[in-house]
């Protein structure tokens, strides 16, 4: 078995350098030694075993069980190496990645029920472990880091402030939020622009909060959170915006999702879409995320995503990519959960705790190291409803700062 596991352990790892212990006291090193020298164990045969037959799924549960240990460095360092190779998946794991891309579709089939109940297993735990690395607005995706040395806040508030001014609101208008979330930008949107807003999201623990953050704000009658499907929520409106939803939604369902935004948009507005994406096309999720974080989760290809926007009958008038943001915002969430780790044993226990810490290390290192960005996609119905240069986006962020500026206390989460 040691010899095997050194064989495959080998060919796999080429940059970097993991020593390994086996569980029966056999030490070898993989990789070409270069970078910082990371050491593991295996404490058991059977997780060898395992490693061997399903990487992608055993290297999490072992970790979650205690059965691979960190002896020099933190997960996080292995994760960087291992997910840093020319090969994505071991070639040994080859077959198995085909048999989960054959049947993506049904993983990811998320009718209403489904998508329900995959939800409730993410985003209905107690609040209180959000709270425990999310900044203080709780915003669950992609921050905007304008520089270097930007807070985790301050870079949640100018992803915020990117989004809004990409919108082109004027006071008044009806926004729809799908996947509001604990309510952070609809408050936002609602206080900064004079919007009306509808946020949307399918977890019972996101709607009590985003409720009486508005209530505590004195928003109720313009930013108000619903129960709902996107494909049950009537408009119109004159912006739809989604943030961090879209991965949610299953390659099934893209062209349903496109429609009925449409369906929902005014004849003059606009769409915006934030979504985690991938570079290099079509792939699969891991199964280690699709059973312990995100059951029905995917992330999409670009050339996923733009077929169903052209079967919609919506117009693309901007795409960003977001390269290393979210890396960076994973890292701050890592660094703020590791702090109060003890926390999160309480509130759950020890193997809950290794869970969710390889869940941050591994996604950070996805984007990182491999293929993961962000994109945000502006959409409309026709030509001509936004300013030909993205000038605009400058001059709006500057005034939506100035806004801020004006407005004490800050946006704070209800009870705080």
């Amino acid at each position: 078995m040691d010899r095997l596991l050194r064989y495959f352990l080998s060919q796999f790892i080429r940059r970097g350098a993991i020593t390994f212990t086996t569980a029966s006291g056999t030490r070898f090193t993989c990789g070409d030694r270069t970078g910082p020298s990371v050491a593991a164990r295996f404490l058991t045969e059977r997780t060898q075993r395992r490693i061997l037959l399903n990487p992608e799924l055993a290297l999490g549960e072992a970790y979650m069980d205690g059965t691979f240990v960190v002896e020099n460095g933190t997960i996080a360092d292995v994760l960087a190496i291992v997910l840093d190779q020319p090969e994505m998946v071991p070639h040994w794991a080859k077959l198995q990645w085909w048999l989960r891309y054959f049947v993506r579709h049904f993983r990811q089939f998320n009718w209403r029920g489904r998508a329900k109940n995959n939800v409730a297993h993410h985003y209905d735990l107690d609040g209180r472990l959000y709270s425990l690395f999310l900044d203080a607005d709780k915003q669950y995706s992609c921050a905007y880091f304008e520089t270097p040395d930007a807070t985790l806040d301050d870079a949640q508030l100018a992803k915020k402030r990117h989004l809004a001014a990409k919108l082109l609101i004027k006071r008044g208008n009806r926004v729809l939020d799908i996947g509001s979330g604990w309510g952070g930008l609809g408050l936002y949107l609602a206080e900064m622009t004079g919007a009306d807003v509808t946020g949307i999201t399918l977890s019972t623990e996101q709607l009590q909060i985003s409720n009486a953050r508005a209530a505590e704000r004195n928003l109720a009658q313009s930013a108000r959170f619903l129960l709902s499907d996107y494909r049950d929520i009537d408009g119109p409106f004159d912006r739809v915006i989604s943030v961090g939803m879209f991965e949610h939604v299953g390659v099934d369902f893209y062209e349903t999702f496109f429609r009925r935004c449409a369906e929902l948009l005014s004849d003059d507005g606009v769409i915006l879409l934030h979504s985690i994406g991938r570079s290099t096309g079509p792939d699969v999720t891991s199964p280690w995320i699709t059973k312990y974080i995100f059951p029905g989760g995917y992330i999409p290809a670009l050339s996923e995503v733009i077929p169903a926007i052209e079967k919609a009958g919506l117009l693309v008038c901007d795409i960003e990519i977001l390269r290393l943001h979210y890396a960076e915002t994973l890292k701050a969430w890592r660094d703020r959960f590791m702090a109060r780790r003890e926390e999160a044993v309480r509130l759950y226990d020890e193997r809950f705790a290794r869970m969710w810490e390889f869940y941050l290390a591994a996604s950070e290192m996805s984007f990182r190291k491999q293929n993961l960005m962000n994109f945000q996609i502006q959409l409309t119905k026709r030509q001509g409803i936004v300013p030909m240069t993205r000038d605009y986006i400058t001059r709006e962020e500057a005034r939506l700062r100035g806004e801020e500026l004006g407005r004490k206390p800050r946006l704070q989460l209800a009870g705080e």
